[in-house]
């Protein structure tokens, strides 16, 4: 039992006694911690007595003497985010070289250079630098040519840096990356004609493709037709040639070429269309036929074949 009652004294003594035993130490200005990325500004009295950058434990007694018992008391102690910070302006108004109503889309990294100054030189450095960036983004970028505010990100994002930095440096804030992200026109109806333009040019393009497209394959036909009707027109001038030097060489022989035009005889009978009657060899049919007709009929028959 006595280890348990020493165990559970202990356990909650450092639960909560140790967490104020070093509560009761920051509170007098034993010491302080600064984290990462942050630094502390000590005022008392209206002055500024020190300025903590360097992460880690530091011992106030060391650094203020005395005052440290009262400067927590007494005095004021700032924790500042050292950290960078980013932020987008959208649609900054600048008019172009030509006249044309311009938004400009301007991304901006900032950082506290001096904690002094972030604090006790400007009521809001942030909102100040903010509007220190609107105005040199205006007056630098306003009254370039449209064509160099479309193209030239970099050179515009460089203007507005170049410009603001001392100033901003002033107040304790430091800008550190400065980049043009969108330009963009305000105004709707100049937006709806640039729109109908585009439309009509790319109209006027396809139908110029469609058209040379045509033309190309009416070039080619013709010239394929060409070719053809010549290559048809030799074959038409050679073919009685052809056909003659071959009669020629048939008719050397007169069994081949008699045969042949007995042929070519029947092969034009068969492609006729009149009815044809074969009639057997040594056959009375035509002397009958012949005598049927010569004898006007006579309401006989005419005989079977």
């Amino acid at each position: 039992m006595n280890f348990l009652y020493a165990a559970f004294i202990t356990f909650f003594g450092c639960m909560l006694g140790v967490p104020i035993f070093f509560g009761i130490l920051r509170a007098f200005g034993f010491y302080t911690i600064v984290n990462e990325g942050t630094a502390k500004v000590f005022v008392l009295f209206g002055n500024v007595e020190d300025v903590i950058t360097d992460p880690g434990l530091h011992w106030l007694w060391f650094r203020f003497g005395p005052k440290a018992l009262i400067v927590n008391w007494v005095g004021t102690c700032y924790t500042l985010d050292m950290r960078m910070d980013q932020v987008y302006r959208r649609s900054e108004p600048v008019n172009s070289e030509e006249g044309a109503p311009m938004g400009i889309g301007i991304w901006y990294e900032m950082f506290i250079s001096d904690p002094v100054a972030y604090l006790f030189k400007n009521a809001d450095p942030q909102g100040s630098l903010a509007a220190n960036v609107s105005n040199a983004t205006v007056r630098g970028l306003s009254n370039m040519k449209l064509a160099d505010m479309l193209g030239n990100r970099h050179q515009m994002s460089a203007v507005v840096r170049d410009e603001v930095s001392p100033t901003s440096h002033e107040w304790g804030y430091k800008l550190g990356s400065v980049y043009i992200r969108k330009v963009h026109f305000r105004d709707v109806a100049m937006i709806r004609q640039i729109e109908e333009k585009v439309v009509n040019r790319l109209r006027q393009v396809t139908a110029a493709i469609k058209q040379d497209g045509e033309n190309q394959v009416n070039i080619i036909a013709s010239t394929a037709q060409r070719t053809a009707a010549v290559a048809f027109a030799e074959a038409a001038a050679l073919r009685p040639k052809i056909v003659g030097q071959a009669l020629k060489e048939i008719s050397s022989d007169p069994d081949i070429l008699e045969t042949m035009f007995e042929a070519m005889e029947t092969q034009k009978v068969l492609d006729g269309e009149a009815d044809i009657t074969l009639v057997p060899e040594k056959s009375d049919f035509l002397n009958e036929l012949i005598a049927y007709r010569g004898s006007g009929g006579g309401g006989m028959k005419p005989p079977k074949p």
